[in-house]
């Protein structure tokens, strides 16, 4: 095997097929890229037994061939050299040169190495810049209890008779929401499949600059419980996890008996400000003054204290209500990602769950369900 390959071109190749790397490899083979060298290309793959990563880029292929190399290793060198890049297979030894820099890799059993499982059929095409998006804003809410996993993915509903695909996700705690329209869908009914919400996430990013992408959603078609998340030359494989997550219709009420409209930033900054002082688990009490001012405080009488106030339009009676801070600033932080400016609460309670929307978007918008902290007293 020998090629030759543009250094940006092979390091941008390497960081996204690394996201498929187990961080413990039960076997030293799965630590490994897979690089083969065809016809002008080289494509490069990782594969983990649930996750795989699979991308070609264009190079200028003397020898065709394959070879393992350390994924690790590979993604730091091709980081840090400069200009075309050559690479040689000579024996068991994998040699790169760039300018002055050369490296001699060893490499790894290729007859050891899994077979890189079939990506099957799309399901539908989805716009990659919003497909993005989506599964980013609902990532804020994502669980990270390592004895509850069903909850740390993000569940994906296709509705047939509406042509949409929903994604949500919850740690308990908090609960989002966000519809897309497909651009095409092939599925004839209703499905809805869990995906592991962090290499969902590392597989959307990875592209997001396309313009569609292609998506396989686990169902009856023989695809072996994989998602597939594919563009021009990048595919992702996901196994699905399995269960599901709880239904969240009792969360988003039709009707409520208090709204207000902040601006997201100066929200963000002021929650922020005040949660300086709040110790582990401690929650941020919020007051909705008919006045129009919100004013935010933390700590107790015998600790540090804050006070800071944001102006709101409040329609309803005057609340008092607390939060987690960091959730609250996750979502917050969410609906920017999606291009809200101001947020609109949503309350049927002090005791209820609130819903944060962006002011005045639609039901296929992020729609964040939060779940308030009692109020001693």
């Amino acid at each position: 095997m020998q090629f030759t390959v543009d250094q940006t071109d092979l390091a941008a190749a390497v960081s996204y097929a690394a996201h498929s790397l187990p961080a413990k490899p039960p076997v030293p083979v799965l630590a490994g890229l897979l690089l083969h060298a065809g016809d002008d290309t080289l494509r490069i793959s990782a594969f983990d037994y649930e996750t795989s990563s699979d991308t070609t880029i264009a190079a200028g292929v003397m020898d065709t061939g394959r070879a393992l190399v350390s994924g690790r290793l590979l993604t730091d060198i091709a980081s840090r050299i400069r200009g075309a890049v050559r690479v040689e297979l000579t024996g068991p030894r994998l040699v790169l040169t760039a300018g002055s820099a050369r490296f001699t890799l060893p490499t790894l059993p290729l007859e050891d190495y899994p077979a890189l499982p079939d990506a099957g059929a799309a399901s539908g095409t989805l716009p990659g810049p919003a497909f993005t998006e989506a599964v980013t804003q609902v990532a804020s809410a994502l669980g990270h209890d390592d004895a509850l996993p069903v909850l740390s993915g993000i569940s994906l509903h296709h509705d047939h008779g509406a042509g949409t695909l929903t994604f949500t996700a919850t740690d308990r705690y908090r609960y989002a929401v966000r519809t897309l329209q497909w651009k095409r869908c092939d599925l004839t009914g209703d499905r809805t499949a869990l995906a592991p919400g962090k290499s969902l996430l590392d597989a959307v990013k990875a592209v997001a600059g396309d313009g569609t992408v292609d998506l396989t959603i686990p169902g009856d078609d023989g695809n072996s419980g994989l998602f597939t998340v594919r563009s021009e030359n990048c595919t992702s494989t996901l196994r699905a996890v399995e269960g599901s997550l709880p239904a969240y219709g009792a969360l988003f009420p039709a009707e409520f008996e208090h709204t207000a409209t902040v601006e997201i930033s100066v929200l963000k900054e002021a929650v922020q400000r005040v949660a300086l002082v709040a110790t582990r688990n401690t929650p941020i009490r919020l007051t909705f003054t008919a006045d129009g001012s919100l004013v935010l405080e933390a700590g107790a009488s015998d600790d540090a204290q804050a006070l800071d106030t944001v102006g709101t339009a409040l329609h309803g009676s005057e609340l008092n209500i607390a939060f987690n801070p960091q959730f609250l600033t996750d979502g917050l932080t969410a609906l920017t990602a999606g291009g809200a400016t101001a947020v609109d609460f949503q309350f049927t309670s002090p005791t209820k769950p609130a819903i944060l929307r962006g002011h005045d978007s639609d039901d296929h918008a992020l729609r964040y369900a939060l779940m308030p902290v009692r109020i001693d007293g």
